[in-house]
């Protein structure tokens, strides 16, 4: 075991991926030499070389759809998009045709791309450097939607989606990049893709994120238990598609309150499928009305960044509104 940041779990992992499968490639901007803006990719350059860690032009469409090419002749591309704000020139690729091939082929050709991208906000990035872009992907049927919220997490997720036949878009949550350590084997492991975890167990209310904001609803938890005596359950997502439906229901039948945290802009964002989900399927079992605590629906904003997000305060606020409907 070893204690890393979620970004040494990033770099460890494809460090070790890249050993043992010789077809995948890293192709990106400042991911060589530099080792990308936030040093993901540092010393791959050194020990993999240049024909297998690609510095690209900056342009996102070209390294979306190069890294579709590539995958289409069977290597396995890990695409870095340096911000995810930056993925709108690439939606095309990744939408019309990234996306689609399984579907257009009836299943003969797959096309595993891992697109690597960190977003969110809580680095006073303002608004090309913060936004969520999860609920947008995973509208558009045929790509994996991932986010990790630990390190152990990160290794173990990264590694499925590198180990995957069909494409994966795996955000990274840059507010905690380097926020904590936690002990990660060094040995091979994965995290299965489509499950979430309970990082805390609880009684009377459940609350549902991912990424950045698990760190958020856990201090929230304990004010709520501490200062309330409120019994929160956490389910942290972990993959948004395919989502784990069936941790969702039993966590809502057990608490039969749910309150739901994102950072993305409240209005269609992708707590709102979660909450709207809960309401068809498991109406019956609530004793509340499902609450969501998320980011504003304005342009990321600078010098407001922390009024924007959300934080334990915020959540707990809402934890007690359900808990005392």
């Amino acid at each position: 075991m070893t204690e890393l940041t979620i970004v040494q779990a990033v770099n460890l992992t494809l460090f070790e991926e890249m050993r043992r499968n010789k077809d995948i490639l890293v192709l990106g901007e400042d991911i060589g030499r530099n080792g990308g803006v936030f040093r993901a990719t540092e010393g791959l350059i050194d020990e993999f070389g240049m024909n297998r860690i690609i510095d690209t032009p900056l342009n996102e469409s070209g390294i979306i759809g190069f890294a579709i090419g590539l995958g289409l002749y069977g290597l396995k591309p890990v695409a870095e998009i340096q911000f995810a704000d930056f993925i709108w020139p690439a939606a095309d690729q990744m939408v019309s045709e990234l996306a689609k091939f399984r579907y257009r082929t009836g299943g003969e050709y797959s096309c595993p791309v891992v697109v690597r991208a960190p977003y969110g906000g809580g680095i006073k990035g303002s608004h090309y450097h913060s936004q969520s872009i999860e609920a947008f992907f995973v509208h558009n049927a045929g790509i994996k939607v991932v986010i990790p919220s630990n390190p152990y997490d990160t290794k173990g997720l990264l590694t499925s989606a590198l180990r995957e036949p069909d494409p994966v878009l795996f955000l990274e949550p840059k507010s905690i990049y380097r926020a904590f350590k936690q002990e990660v084997p060094e040995g091979d492991y994965t995290v299965p893709i489509g499950k979430a975890a309970i990082p805390r167990e609880g009684t009377d209310v459940t609350i549902i994120a991912y990424g950045a904001m698990i760190p958020v609803c856990l201090e929230a938890a304990n004010i709520c238990q501490e200062e309330h005596n409120i019994s929160c359950e956490i389910v942290d997502l972990r993959t948004l598609m395919p989502y784990d439906l069936e941790a969702i229901e039993k966590s809502v039948k057990k608490t039969g309150r749910v309150v739901v945290v994102y950072e993305a802009p409240k209005t269609l964002g992708y707590g709102a499928e979660i909450s709207a989900t809960i309401a068809e399927k498991f109406i019956e079992y609530l004793e509340s009305p499902i609450l969501r605590v998320a980011g504003m629906d304005t342009p990321f904003p600078f010098t407001l960044e922390m009024d924007y997000l959300p934080d334990p305060y915020k959540v707990t606020e809402a934890v007690i509104k359900s808990y005392k409907f």
